[in-house]
Parts: structure tokens; sequence; C-alpha cells
């Protein structure tokens, strides 16, 4: 039903930035929350960022926070991240979710249960 495709991955040394783009399919993209959630090799999926349907709140796990910045154009059906002072420890598989019930939802969720549809992923290595 929804559809989303992750960009921007690639290699990056330490401190360098990356800014990923999620587009999401369906004519009611502005009503969805949206999230980013990482996955490292031999971990578990883990919440990263979150930003509300409006756009009028986001929230950070504290790892990223002013380094990551989650934004979103409703008119375009497409969030972003940018990842500014990337470290080691942010290399992971990037999914981007949504919360198509986002206008319901009470602020960020950091649950992955919480969202409905993810993209495939795309690959962000921090290496030197």
């Amino acid at each position: 039903q929804v559809q989303l495709v992750e960009s921007g991955g690639g290699l990056v040394q330490p401190g360098g930035s990356l800014r990923l783009s999620c587009a999401a399919s369906g004519r009611t993209f502005s009503r969805y929350g949206m999230g980013w959630f990482r996955q490292a090799s031999g971990k578990e999926r883990e919440f990263v960022s979150g930003i509300r349907w409006s756009g009028d709140s986001s929230y950070y796990t504290d790892s990223v926070k002013g380094r990551f910045t989650i934004s979103r154009d409703n008119a375009k059906n497409t969030v972003w991240m940018q990842m500014n002072s990337l470290k080691p420890e942010d290399t992971a598989v990037y999914y981007c979710a949504a919360d198509v019930q986002g206008r319901r939802t009470v602020g960020v969720p950091t649950s992955p249960k919480v969202y409905d549809y993810w993209g495939q992923g795309t690959q962000v290595t921090v290496s030197s």
C-alpha cells in the first residue's frame, strides 16, 4: 500500500556528512508520522529520529542529538535525515518507516512496532 525508498547512503570518513532521503508513495503522506531506524551488524534495529505528521515535533535518540536532523516536505512526499559529524558507531543500515496513523499517535514513537511500512534500507559506513 505504501512504498518507501531510501537513498543517500554510502561510505564516509569520520567527521563527514551524509544526507539520507526517503521518498514515499501515497496521497496521504501528510498524515504519516515518519521515522528513521538503523541496524548495525549483530545488533537489533534501533530508533534514530522521528518527526510528527505535521512536522511540528521531532525526536532523536541521545547518541545523535546535535548531529542529526530530520525534516520533511509533505508537498514532495519526502523525509530527509541530515547526518553530520559522523562516527564509526553510526555505521549501519538505515531504514525509513511510516506510521500511517500518525495523526492519532501521541508524540514521536520510538518503538518499531508502531510503524506500519518500511523501506529496504540504505547502507551507511563511517570509516577511515
